[in-house]
């Protein structure tokens, strides 16, 4: 199972975190920006070969550190056909280093339409009787309010190709609980609910380590909701978003772990591609201090959730 293989490469680096990788061109160097806009012009082509550049320099600073990458589709979306390239060939590089990847697309749809999406992210494509892999990710974020329509269709994806989704459940942004903390006739949450939906959608995806191949995204920033959801969901995984930039800490997402200090992986995207700002340094050392972010990082997990025992 996916999350199998991803909580084995946390074992080995004794790191629950990973690096989103969300880049805007104003995070690229001026270097790197110049030499591809010397080649391809200042184009969609120049921009999405810039954004791979940077990528490919952060991985090679990370990777023995770092268990996994989340690369968000809107930021190479953004720059038309060549963008959703270098997403591809993001994957690809981080992949070929030994990372586990997942897309943060956040895709919603039913039957067949969410199995294309499924197939294009998680799966292969037919072409002509061929399987071609498209994008090639580990895992893919999903929104599960459509129900069970929007998410049984990846379910055999996942059991044939040995990969894994996160489904929104309790997330990060300050809005979240004008729909998600509502409660329904039973006096259960929306989230809580969800949370429930993921534990037996997971039943079809059994882990080794008892963790299902159904995640749940479940922010930093309510952490009692997220202490809530660890003991309501405990074969459920959990994506954890908000930690540095938007305002949570170690402290807040100790609660996603369980006593073995499994259960969870812990997001930090501008704190990571940003970090040379943050420590007074110039854009050129970008991947340097990146590396040294991502050091600091897990050992501020680790401080408070302790070894993550085998």
């Amino acid at each position: 199972m996916a999350f199998d293989r991803l909580i084995e490469n946390i074992i080995q680096k004794q790191n629950p975190t990973v690096a989103g990788l969300d880049p805007k061109l104003e995070y690229v160097p001026a270097s790197i920006k110049n030499a591809c806009f010397e080649k391809y012009g200042k184009t969609l082509e120049g921009a999405a070969a810039a954004l791979l550049e940077f990528n490919k320099a952060i991985i090679d600073q990370i990777y023995d550190i770092v268990p996994a990458i989340k690369p968000q589709a809107a930021y190479y979306e953004m720059y038309g056909w060549q963008g959703v390239k270098a997403l591809a060939d993001t994957i690809a590089y981080a992949k070929s280093k030994g990372m586990f990847v997942m897309t943060d697309g956040k895709r919603n749809d039913i039957g067949t339409t969410m199995e294309a999406y499924a197939a294009a992210h998680l799966g292969v494509t037919d072409v002509a009787g061929e399987s071609v892999e498209a994008f090639g990710a580990d895992a893919l974020t999903v929104n599960g309010y459509l129900g069970s329509d929007g998410i049984r269709p990846l379910l055999n994806i996942c059991k044939a190709e040995d990969k894994g989704i996160f489904v929104l459940v309790k997330t990060s942004n300050p809005s979240s609980g004008e729909l998600q903390d509502m409660k329904l006739e039973n006096g259960v949450s929306v989230y809580e609910q969800m949370g429930r939906m993921c534990e037996g959608w997971g039943e079809e995806l059994p882990g080794k380590y008892g963790y299902s191949g159904v995640g749940a995204v479940v922010g930093a920033t309510y952490p009692e909701q997220l202490k809530e959801m660890r003991e309501k969901a405990p074969h459920t995984f959990f994506l954890v978003p908000g930690y540095g930039a938007q305002g949570g800490g170690a402290e807040d997402a100790k609660f996603a772990f369980d006593k073995n200090g499994f259960g969870a992986i812990i997001n930090s995207s501008r704190g990571i591609m940003c970090a040379w700002k943050k420590q007074g340094l110039t854009e050129e050392d970008f991947a340097a201090a990146a590396g040294v972010e991502a050091l600091r990082m897990k050992e501020d997990i680790l401080s408070v959730i302790g070894e993550i025992k085998a």
